[in-house]
């Protein structure tokens, strides 16, 4: 895995070969980051990472300024991989939260300007996420919501859905107010 813009770009981050997270793409990532680029001033944004995996998403945002970054990461051999990544880094802006994200995000009183949810593929109640996250009212006015997720999945009906991109295996889902 590496960062692939920013301070810390081509930074490679070795991810132990026993973990089963699925790192989102670089060639996904990089599309994502340049269209989030267009939109949003990565150093004045809040972002919320959910499903974390190896925390791949929150080091892009990190690298690229943004200084208050939340994730989200069930595993606690994960989480403890992200810890030891972030102080290696000196990535200080990151908070790491251990524990279901169905559980947390009802929690939770704060909204982001950028919430990215990178959930297992085959997760059973992958299509609920999106009213979890309206529902609990966790975006900002103008902040857009992502869903990772494989092509099984079609959320265009959803109220809040904004737009679809699609890169190779990827597919985010797109989310407003």
């Amino acid at each position: 895995m590496r960062i692939i813009s920013g301070e810390y770009k081509g930074r490679r981050i070795p991810v132990p070969g026993n973990f089963k997270a699925r790192p989102t793409t670089d060639f996904a990532k990089e599309a994502l980051f340049n269209i989030l680029a267009n939109y949003f001033d990565f150093e004045i944004i809040s972002i919320l990472d959910l499903f974390s995996g190896t925390g791949s998403i929150s080091y892009e945002f990190a690298s690229r300024g943004a200084v208050k970054i939340e994730l989200v990461e069930i595993n606690p051999r994960y989480s403890d991989f992200i810890k030891k990544t972030i102080h290696a880094l000196g990535m200080n802006q990151i908070k790491i939260y251990t524990g279901d994200v169905f559980r947390i995000i009802p929690r939770i009183k704060t909204q982001y300007d950028i919430i990215f949810a990178d959930p297992p593929y085959e997760l059973n109640n992958l299509p609920e996420i999106p009213d979890l996250i309206f529902r609990n009212n966790l975006l900002s006015q103008d902040g857009w919501f992502i869903l990772e997720h494989g092509r099984n999945y079609d959320f265009s009906g959803d109220l809040h859905f904004r737009e679809l991109r699609r890169y190779g295996s990827v597919h985010f889902s797109i989310f407003q107010m």
